[in-house]
């Protein structure tokens, strides 16, 4: 939906309301999630900007921002939902750390995209609608290719284990001798718990 061109139809539309409304820039379009309690934690935020999360799919899409200064229109949604609903971190640090990175960046999208995915702009995506990011993997890298390209580690891994290796820890230390943990990040938060959590956040809203 959100960042690159080809993708997105709005475009125009992102550019009147930044003129119209510059203070969304860096406050909310809704103006009732401004004064959200949104998480500031620098250590989770640390890691997410490092691709260390223990979800591959995050991990692999960071990994490749920061080598590149792309990524898939799809993986930005992914990573912007995971900073913005898995860790609850301010939309705002993921905007200015897009815009840092990004080769293709775009103010007016980039901002309202963000805003979309932590449910607080103009056409935001529902609060309760949140990407899971194991799915999201299995959906669209179901054989494990991009991933493999940014994480070497899972070169050799089978896609059975792949898209959720906390999961399969014993059988990737068994058959790979790859130690979740130690050669590989354990999961950050739980998708889980920390969906539940953000419910309960945006219902008090």
């Amino acid at each position: 939906m959100f960042l690159e061109t080809r993708y997105f139809s709005n475009d125009v539309v992102h550019y009147v309301l930044m003129m119209q409304y510059p203070e969304t820039a860096t406050k909310s379009f809704s103006e009732k999630y401004r004064n959200m309690q949104w998480s500031y934690n620098k250590i989770h935020f640390e890691v997410w900007k490092k691709g260390q999360t223990g979800y591959p799919i995050v991990d692999a899409a960071m990994k490749k921002l920061n080598r590149t200064g792309y990524m898939h229109n799809r993986l930005r949604m992914v990573v912007s939902q995971f900073l913005t609903k898995n860790l609850f971190i301010d939309w705002t640090w993921g905007e200015e750390y897009f815009r840092q990175y990004l080769i293709d960046y775009d103010n007016a999208s980039n901002v309202y995209g963000w805003q979309w995915s932590a449910s607080t702009g103009t056409d935001e995506v529902p609060y309760f609608r949140m990407f899971n990011p194991i799915r999201q993997s299995e959906r669209f890298d179901k054989q494990g290719y991009f991933i493999k390209t940014q994480l070497k580690i899972f070169n050799d891994v089978s896609r059975k284990y792949i898209h959720d290796p906390t999961k399969y820890k014993d059988k990737l230390q068994e058959i790979y001798h790859i130690e979740i943990g130690k050669d590989y990040p354990q999961i950050i938060v739980n998708y889980k718990n920390s969906r539940d959590y953000v419910m309960d956040k945006f219902k008090q809203f």
